[in-house]
């Protein structure tokens, strides 16, 4: 029981984003004409918040599964790099490897990067909870924007934000219990280079790249003085 209570503490902020940001799809995927059994199954498979809402464009666009395929593959990129983190780690979580590696969300992997878990309780159970429960807020979200849809009497434009939010939070708590600040300062640099050139739409994807570049040669060069 421990762990339940820890794991819900550390999603409080995720699970107002979520609900929020799921009503919002559900809301829009619902005004195509779909059903609430469409907007739960895209929650319950699908779970990835920035290619759900793509997906109502492509849906808008009648587009074919390649094209979807495709899109896919180009905004969920970065989770390649996350799950580098976290390989060695979920692979000695049996079963609940491949829920963790499904559930590895932006949102997720910041909370579990960020993650403190006292000695008493089980840090797999714990890990474990977080995601399920992260991803239960966002099928909640999906549920209740799909049967509210033409209900809600306010403007749900730029509710996207929340998320942005967070992880300016988890970025400032990071900061501050943390003293190396280096691999933040390469991430901030990264970016802002990366959007320069790559402009707002492809920068992402180049950044991340670079960041792992970097920072595997400044970690092998210090191995290597050490």
């Amino acid at each position: 029981m421990e762990e339940y209570k820890f794991a819900f503490k550390q999603t409080l902020p995720i699970m107002f984003s979520y609900i929020f940001m799921g009503i919002a799809f559900g809301i829009m995927l619902t005004g195509l004409g779909y059903g609430v059994f469409d907007s739960l199954g895209s929650g319950l498979f699908i779970y990835a918040g920035s290619l759900q809402f793509a997906l109502i464009g492509l849906l808008q666009a009648h587009g074919s599964v390649m094209q979807a395929a495709i899109l896919s593959l180009l905004i969920n990129a970065r989770h390649i790099f996350y799950g580098l983190t976290f390989i060695e780690r979920f692979r000695k979580m049996g079963l609940k490897r491949y829920y963790m590696i499904f559930s590895l969300t932006d949102e997720t992997y910041s909370v579990l990067c960020d993650l403190h878990t006292p000695s008493n309780l089980n840090e797999d159970k714990v890990m474990f909870l977080i995601a399920l429960f992260n991803h239960i807020y966002w099928i909640i979200g999906c549920i209740v924007g799909a049967i509210l849809n033409g209900v809600l009497p306010f403007n749900l434009d730029g509710i996207e934000f929340s998320a942005t939010a967070f992880f300016i939070i988890v970025v400032m708590n990071q900061w501050k219990n943390n003293k190396d600040h280096l691999p933040a300062i390469i991430g901030f640099i990264c970016g802002i280079v990366c959007l320069v050139i790559f402009k707002a739409d492809n920068f992402l994807i180049f950044a991340l790249i670079s960041c792992v570049i970097l920072l595997s040669i400044i970690k092998a060069r210090g191995e290597n003085n050490g």
